[in-house]
């Protein structure tokens, strides 16, 4: 029982390991510490039929406990467990366990089916059959989600199935253990003096996620977007295409490519600022006269710079982080806008590279909160606009209520509703910065559903349904929903387009950006800081300032401060909701956008899952192979002809061994001889002659004789491999006998 919870122990870890992080934050701890204990227990019992009979009562309350449905209603049970397995297909991981609680179900469901099954078969000694059980249960959610971890998990999996192959094979012996310490040993070092090679290290050899046998390489494809917004439906190819090759540091930020300043009545549209002339410095265009650019953003020591490859994306804009403050822009034709937007006069073509330069202010939620209301004329006049030629009075202006009034006569009223229900949620803020987060917490707090195919509602606007209706939509429903409502609220907003952060390959410093990544935000405009993104698209990116509850370093105490006098308004949204189990400081987990075709189809899912399989595999085969060689050369490291003489016959019994044809330790010359004749048709009586001779006979003929039983031994296997046919020799090669590692 002892020896059973011990091997299972470190095997069932790793499975945790890799299941909880498709989930973020994840799984609830305690759940899943009880499951994985009640999957050990039926393994605990001393007789194979009591262990299965008990994992079927097991098996009922784990359901339970992870589904949250009893047997006895079995179609709300397959509905529940079919429900959030679809939606793996669907949902980025990690994905928002708040917001997906059916996948977090299968999830819990997954670890504890896998967790039982090793127990079971641990418990019945079964050290292949364990081995199996841990690669399949490791390697199905690496198919789905990969990291920065990958390979250390890789490591660990090959160290457990090791373990279980040398711990249940047998009585645990010494040397034994010794081997299997060996072994696992030279994987580990094996596996991590690869790593620093740049051909590994860049996935070229393990990047298995990308290995495809089958499928002929594609044709290029030019990936183009219209910025501007549309609420009727989105969708995502299932086949990921590479857009951007980004060299940057690896701190997450988003990509932007232009900015929607204008709304409609409808939609958010872009509209080219005013032209901003760039002071060409050293090749480089500096931005240094957009009036919108805080004096913190002209100083270039707090520059990001980003080297950009395109890939697949054409598009007419220089996509950069944060707001962009200068750019390389080689030899195409360029305009500038202000807000840091550069527009081509073509679109950019695969392979073509440019640099660009970002600020990206990074303010506490005290500073934030502290700033004043006041906004330069031309933020004032642009960012504020609820339709054209109308815009809000700014936040804190005097009388404003009556002047937001005089705005409603004059402006389509379906807007009024979200207006009111803006004020609803700030309450009363004592500063922009609280009534943003408020909005921000509200949109991420559960209260809405992140949809691609909303529903309509006819004759009315798509955002005003979304906010005081349906509550279902995509990031531009977010996004433009919040913008305006800031707007409203007399805060300077706008709708920021083009993607989350990607990928990050730490051995090349560079994200990869797909098509999957591209997403739509809001920028709020704040006095020394400039424009701030907000994000309150529930599950799609996490920003990395500490101010917003779109990252995961959100302060939150400091938030909590920020907008502590919007609880003296009854009904306001209280941002208390959004405490969780999160990172940092006290902050709420925000899952990343990272699925991409991880997640794919199931035959992709299946085939990695297949490629995972035979890498473990070969892996496991070489560690045999290896260390049986290494053993063997070990053995004639000495210049003692009797010693030799020892080794040839230690060699020819290991040969034997790995045949089924063992002899016992206490076997002499003439019987090992007989056995390997008597078990595997060859005589051996002309090795056995002369090994004895170089054991036992004189010194001065010893050195010859070991030379002979060494030509015979040679001789001896040939025939012995002739006698055999392909997959006895097979067999015999892997069979971990003559390593005192099976009985």
């Amino acid at each position: 029982m002892a020896r059973t919870a011990a091997f299972w122990a470190a095997p069932s870890a790793l499975l945790a390991w890799s299941w909880l992080r498709l989930s973020q934050p994840h799984a609830a701890a305690s759940t899943a510490l009880w499951l994985i204990a009640l999957a050990l227990a039926p393994a605990l019992l001393p007789r194979p039929r009591q262990r299965l009979l008990a994992l079927v009562p097991a098996s009922v309350l784990a359901l339970h406990v992870a589904l949250g449905v009893w047997l006895v209603h079995p179609l709300r049970l397959l509905g529940r467990f079919g429900g959030g397995f679809l939606e793996f297909y669907d949902v980025r991981l990690p994905f928002a366990t708040p917001l997906h609680p059916r996948m977090e179900g299968v999830i819990l469901v997954a670890l504890f089916a896998f967790c039982a099954c090793l127990g079971v078969v641990v418990a019945a000694r079964r050290p292949a059959l364990a081995a199996l059980v841990l690669v399949v249960g490791v390697g199905w959610p690496a198919t789905l989600l990969t990291g920065p971890d990958d390979l250390l998990r890789g490591v660990f999996l090959l160290a457990a199935a090791l373990s279980l192959v040398a711990g249940l094979g047998g009585p645990l012996q010494p040397r034994r253990l010794l081997l299997a310490g060996v072994a696992l040993g030279a994987i580990v070092l094996a596996a991590f003096a690869a790593s620093t090679s740049s051909a590994v290290a860049s996935g070229q050899v393990l990047h298995w996620q990308g290995w495809d046998f089958y499928t002929k390489p594609a044709k290029p494809v030019g990936v183009g977007y219209v910025w501007n917004s549309n609420f009727t439906g989105l969708h995502f190819p299932k086949k990921v295409t590479p857009l951007l090759t980004i060299r940057a540091p690896s701190r997450p930020t988003y990509w932007r490519a232009t900015t929607l300043d204008v709304f409609d009545g409808r939609n958010w549209r872009e509209k080219k600022g005013a032209a901003v002339p760039p002071i060409r410095i050293g090749g480089r265009d500096e931005l240094l006269a957009d009036p919108e650019l805080p004096a913190a953003g002209r100083d270039p020591r707090r520059w990001i710079r980003q080297d950009v490859q395109v890939r697949a994306l054409r598009d007419n804009h220089f996509t950069g982080a944060g707001v962009p403050v200068a750019f390389g822009p080689g030899s195409h034709p360029v305009t500038y806008a202000q807000g840091g937007v550069a527009h081509l006069e073509d679109s950019l073509a695969p392979g073509e590279r440019y640099s660009v330069w970002s600020y990206e202010a990074q303010p506490t939620p005290q500073r934030l909160a502290a700033l004043p209301a006041r906004y330069p004329e031309q933020v004032r006049t642009a960012d504020l606009e609820v339709e054209p030629g109308v815009a809000a009075p700014p936040f804190g202006a005097p009388n404003r209520e009556r002047q937001v009034a005089v705005v409603f006569r004059r402006s389509p009223r379906p807007y009024q509703a979200v207006y009111r229900t803006a004020r609803r949620v700030v309450g009363e803020p004592a500063n922009p910065y609280a009534a943003a987060l408020e909005l921000e917490g509200w949109f991420r707090s559960g209260a809405f559903q992140y949809d691609e195919r909303p529903p309509q509602i006819a004759g009315v606007p798509p955002l005003a349904a979304f906010v005081t209706q349906t509550r279902r939509g995509y990031c531009q429903h977010f996004a433009g929903a919040m913008a305006l409502m800031l707007r409203y609220l007399g805060i300077p907003a706008r709708v920021a387009a083009g993607f989350t952060t990607g990928e990050y390959d730490r051995s090349k410093h560079e994200w990869t950006v797909t098509d999957h990544d591209a997403h739509t935000w809001v920028e709020a405009w704040f006095p020394r800081y400039g424009w701030l993104p907000f994000d309150p698209t529930p599950g799609r990116g996490s920003l990395g300032g500490s101010y917003t509850t779109a990252s995961p370093h959100f302060d939150f105490s400091a938030g909590l401060l920020a907008v502590a006098q919007h609880l003296k308004r009854p009904g306001a949204f209280d941002l208390r909701k959004l405490r969780g189990s999160g990172k940092g400081k006290g902050a709420r987990a925000v899952p990343t956008a990272k699925t991409h075709a991880k997640a794919g189809s199931s035959g992709a899912g299946i085939g990695a899952l297949l490629r995972l399989l035979v890498l473990v595999a070969a892996g496991l085969v070489a560690a045999v192979v290896a260390t049986k060689l290494a053993v063997r050369k070990a053995r004639y490291l000495t210049r003692d002809p009797r010693m030799l003489a020892r080794a040839c016959v230690c060699e020819l019994s290991d040969f034997a061994a790995d045949q089924g044809a063992k002899a016992p330790p206490s076997a002499t010359l003439g019987e090992l001889a007989q056995l390997v004749e008597a078990e595997l048709g060859v005589s051996a009586s002309a090795f056995a002659s002369a090994a004895a001779e170089a054991r036992f006979g004189p010194t001065v003929r010893a050195r010859a004789a070991a030379r002979i039983a060494r030509r015979e031994l040679r001789s001896l296997r040939r025939e012995l491999r002739a006698a055999l046919t392909r997959t006895e020799r097979a067999r015999g090669a892997l069979s971990l006998r003559s390593l005192g590692l099976t009985a």
